[in-house]
C-alpha cells in the first residue's frame, strides 16, 4: 500500500470515527463521510463496498489488537487469570474506540468476534476440544463474562478492581 492510499484510508477512518461517535452506524451516509474526509464517493468506493464494510474493517483491526494482548491463547485453557488480565488489558488499551465502534446495534459483535477468534486458535492447537461441551461453555463464559464485566463496571470500579473480581470468579470456576 503506497503513502497516498494509507493517507486516504486514514482520512476515511478518522472521518468515520468522528461521525460514528455521534451517530448510530445505520444513520451514517457515504456522502457525509466523504464530505468530512474530503474525498469523492468514487474514492470511497475504491476502498470499501459501503459504510458497513468500512465499519467491519475497523472492527476487525480492533479485534486483532485486543487479541494481540493475549500472549498465548492456551492460557484460556491453562492459566485463566493471566488470560483474563490480558484480554481486559486489550479492552482497556482500545477503550475509546471500542465504545465508538461497538455501540448501539454493534454492541454484542465484539465479544462474539473475540470468542470466535480465540476458539479458532484453541481448536487449531487442541482439535479434540471443539466437541467438548465443558471446554466450549467455559471459554464462552470466560470471554463473554470478562467483556461484559469490563463494559458494565470499568467506569464505576476501575480496571484493577474489575480484573480482581473476574479472577476471583475464575478461581471459583476452576476449583
Amino acid at each position: 500500500m503506497d503513502i497516498r492510499e494509507k493517507k486516504t484510508r486514514r482520512s476515511i477512518s478518522n472521518a468515520f470515527l468522528q461521525i460514528r461517535s455521534k451517530k448510530p452506524l445505520e444513520r451514517i451516509t457515504v456522502k457525509e463521510l466523504c464530505e468530512l474526509a474530503e474525498i469523492s464517493k468514487a474514492t470511497f468506493y475504491l476502498h470499501y463496498r459501503d459504510i458497513y464494510d468500512l465499519s467491519d474493517s475497523l472492527q476487525q483491526q480492533i479485534i486483532k489488537d485486543i487479541l494481540s494482548h493475549l500472549s498465548d491463547p492456551k492460557d484460556i485453557i491453562y492459566n485463566l487469570p493471566k488470560a483474563n488480565e490480558q484480554i481486559i488489558n486489550g479492552y482497556y488499551a482500545n477503550k475509546s474506540i471500542v465504545y465508538i465502534l461497538f455501540s448501539g446495534s454493534q454492541f454484542a459483535k465484539l465479544p462474539e468476534c473475540i470468542e470466535t477468534e480465540i476458539k479458532k486458535l484453541i481448536f487449531s492447537q487442541f482439535p479434540h476440544l471443539k466437541h467438548d461441551a465443558e471446554a466450549n461453555v467455559r471459554m464462552t463464559y470466560q470471554i463473554m463474562g470478562s467483556f461484559y464485566a469490563f463494559y458494565k463496571y470499568e467506569n464505576q470500579f476501575g480496571q484493577e478492581t474489575v480484573l480482581k473480581a473476574v479472577n476471583d470468579i475464575t478461581k471459583l470456576l476452576t476449583v
